[in-house]
């Protein structure tokens, strides 16, 4: 899985300079516990990586990073949160697809390129596509042809309203022009509960999600979207390999600040986070659940920003995608 970066060295500066303005850093930063909010429910991918920042943070500082998931109105409740705090390093944020989405999608408190300081990403991954044993699919072939005999009648889960378990299922149905119907969930912890009850059909989610459930039978996976598999589950096809290649919806997960957030603290805590998706305990941690190590520092962190922001944009509009109500 391979991210194109595009935007100029001007474009990274410029979106930096924002975010990097007043406040003198601390010398001894950090000396008290720091927060780092997670805007989904407890339980998901978006927890999972967040608590392998916190820890090496934790173990690297010697103070306690403490994981506050706040959940509700698609991460929009716990992206506000933080970014009404006070920029001092000591309140950070996770950031994702949703963030980028929510840009086109939301009318937001805040703005996802002027008042977020993006730090760095720490995984990349491409979504599982996981239905319930019950539905008598086994192939994505076989999925199509029973949606197109039941539209609108199969659900699927998403985590968010517009992230990326929501596009890709959007994406998914654009190019197999079929019809299926979402229902959204605060988080990745609690859609796979209901796909798992049965009370929804399928779900395009996070690999670390569901890899557990489908190594066990309880959930089937039909593909990975883009164009390779992962060695999580090697016998689980790429969209590509079942004939739809346009089915890729490559993602990121990483971490933000409030903007103002001294740049002297943005990069220690980058630098971090570095040093933990370089180690080769982490590289297997995030293989065995399906993702890709994958580091960036601010610069390149914003230019990601503002390139999804742009990507997203045109899923959305050709899918139509309104906000919740």
């Amino acid at each position: 899985m391979k991210f194109a970066m595009s935007g100029s060295g001007l474009l990274a500066a410029a979106l930096l300079a924002v975010h990097s303005a007043p406040a003198p850093a601390q010398k001894d930063y950090p000396n008290r516990p720091i927060r780092y909010i997670v805007p989904y429910s407890p339980g998901g991918s978006t927890t999972w990586t967040s608590r392998l920042v916190g820890q090496q943070l934790t173990e690297a500082w010697g103070e306690q990073v403490i994981i506050d998931n706040r959940p509700g109105a698609s991460t929009i409740i716990g992206t506000d949160l933080a970014v009404k705090s006070k920029p001092d390093g000591y309140t950070l944020v996770y950031i994702g697809s949703a963030l980028c989405a929510n840009h086109t999608l939301m009318k937001t408190p805040y703005d996802a390129i002027r008042d977020i300081a993006p730090i760095a990403t720490v995984s990349s991954y491409e979504n599982l596509f996981v239905v319930h044993p019950s539905l008598p699919v086994k192939t994505v072939k076989e999925f199509i042809a029973l949606a197109k005999k039941r539209p609108g009648e199969l659900n699927y889960a998403t985590s968010s309203h517009g992230g990326s378990t929501h596009l890709a299922a959007a994406l998914f149905n654009l190019v197999a022009k079929i019809k299926t119907t979402q229902i959204p969930y605060k988080g990745g912890g609690p859609a796979v509960i209901d796909l798992l009850g049965g009370q929804v059909q399928f779900f395009f989610s996070v690999p670390v999600n569901v890899v557990a459930h489908v190594k066990n039978g309880r959930l089937r996976a039909l593909a990975i979207t883009g164009d390779e598999r992962i060695a999580t589950l090697p016998d689980v096809p790429s969209f590509a390999e079942a004939g739809l290649p346009e089915v890729s919806l490559a993602t990121w997960q990483g971490l933000g600040a409030p903007a103002g957030t001294p740049r002297e603290i943005l990069d220690k805590i980058a630098a971090e986070v570095g040093k933990m998706v370089a180690m080769p305990q982490t590289k297997e941690k995030l293989a065995t659940q399906g993702f890709e190590p994958f580091f960036n520092g601010p610069e390149r962190t914003a230019v990601l920003v503002k390139r999804d922001i742009e990507r997203f944009a045109k899923i959305i509009r050709e899918a139509g995608i309104k906000p919740l109500n």
